[in-house]
């Protein structure tokens, strides 16, 4: 059992930065993946990015390439999403989940979730 916890959301401008971070109560196993997702009021819950636990290899989705920045820490046993850029479609509730299925782009796939943290980004 893994739990999550993520912090960091709030309100900002749009060209504006926040880091989110998402604490583990334990490291995840060196095979699994930390994955950000976001769900905005009335849509499905979107894939972001994905960072494997052990490894740098990062994915990302194409609307955040090259203005998102995932990472962690395995020592603090924290992950990262550092969100520059920001445009009023990145408003939206940003979850992270931790899978033990592989890189997966898939909500489901995900065994374990943080309770999420609001980002709103102003016009």
């Amino acid at each position: 059992q893994v739990q999550l916890v993520e912090s960091g959301g709030g309100l900002v401008q749009a060209g504006g930065s926040l880091r989110l971070s998402c604490a583990a109560s334990r490291s995840p196993l060196s095979t699994y993946y930390m994955g950000w997702f976001r769900q905005a009021p009335g849509k499905e819950r979107e894939f972001v990015a994905a960072i494997r636990w052990s490894a740098s290899n990062t994915h990302y989705s194409d609307s955040v390439k090259g203005r998102f920045t995932i990472s962690r820490n395995n020592a603090m046993k924290t992950g990262y999403l550092q969100m520059s850029s920001l445009k009023p479609e990145d408003t939206a509730v940003y979850y992270c989940g931790v899978s033990s299925k592989g890189l997966s782009n898939v909500a489901t796939e995900y065994d374990y979730w943080g309770q999420g943290t609001q980002v709103t980004v102003s016009s």
